[in-house]
């Protein structure tokens, strides 16, 4: 994608929660876990994963938590207003942040290089030839 320009810029659903990515994502993910269907309403979540100092945000952000299968800590930030997902994040690695960046104003970023808990996945996917898949977490 060498036409995309950097910073792109992101919105909850709102306008509350802004922020704009200064780089490109380290990996972009299609999590087909249960709780990312919760989470997407749809069949699985994408997921950017970024360098933290690559994002910068503006506005209130309320924080969510869970514990993954792993063990692992699942925090989320999301807007008080609209309740839109704007990040993931582990408390325990906080050089990168997971995301949530559908809500970009260019998504052509946001082709999955890989798909994980496709032991989870919804039967009617097809997830893409070539695409590496994973039935759990890498």
């Amino acid at each position: 994608m060498t036409d995309v320009q950097y910073p792109i810029f992101g919105t909850c659903q709102c306008g509350g929660v802004r922020y704009q990515l200064l780089s490109p994502p380290i990996k972009v993910m299609a999590c087909h876990c249960k709780e990312c269907q919760k989470l997407s309403t749809s069949a699985f979540s994408l997921t950017a994963l970024v360098s933290a100092d690559s994002v910068v945000f503006e506005g209130e952000l309320k924080q969510w938590e869970r514990l993954a299968e792993s063990g692992n800590k699942n925090y989320a930030k999301f807007c008080p207003i609209c309740g839109n997902r704007i990040y993931h994040f582990n408390p325990d690695q906080p050089a990168v942040i997971k995301l949530k960046a559908a809500n970009l104003s260019d998504t052509r970023i946001l082709q999955p290089e890989a798909h994980i808990w496709v032991s989870q996945k919804q039967d009617w996917f097809h997830i893409p030839d070539g695409v590496p898949q994973y039935d759990k977490q890498p």
